[in-house]
């Protein structure tokens, strides 16, 4: 069975546009990248535990803050990987720049037998549309599109 990660798109409203809530992953494999590079705030879902709560503490996690709102089931989403990702949409509106996201611990450098601590998450933005969609990983751009289907056929 494919291992199941749980996720939310935050999103607000800026003048009538849509702006999405984006996070960096921290660590050196990923400090020198940009586009394809950033994720909404998700992670594994537990045994047993519930796909919704599972995103909600996920993103707790990583932004270091609770999220509360009208969650909205947004699709399950395979990864090139093979990962699925199941997401869910709430408006939110996060002040970016407080973000602190939970650690991580890795042999930094390889090889060198030290040990270095390095964050979940180094940095969060909000993003417009066309943005998000070229900062946003491959695997998780349809949960974008098909956030904006859902939200034209209501």
């Amino acid at each position: 069975m494919p291992l199941r990660s749980a996720g939310l798109l935050i999103y607000r409203r800026t003048a009538g546009v849509f702006e999405f809530l984006l996070i960096h992953p921290g660590g050196p494999f990923w400090a020198k990248k940009d586009e394809g590079a950033w994720s909404i705030p998700k992670g594994l879902i537990d045994d047993g535990e519930d796909e919704l709560a599972a995103a909600r503490r996920e993103a707790e996690e990583e932004l270091g803050v609770a999220i509360h709102g009208d969650f909205q089931p947004v699709g399950s989403y395979k990864q090139p990987g093979g990962k699925i990702v199941i997401a869910w949409s709430v408006e939110a509106d996060i002040n970016v720049d407080a973000v602190r996201s939970n650690t991580f611990t890795m042999e930094w450098p390889p090889r060198s037998g030290a040990k270095k601590e390095f964050p979940e998450v180094d940095k969060a933005g909000w993003f417009s549309l066309p943005e998000a969609g070229l900062k946003i990983l491959k695997g998780q751009r349809a949960i974008l599109d098909d956030f904006l289907e859902r939200r034209e056929a209501r």
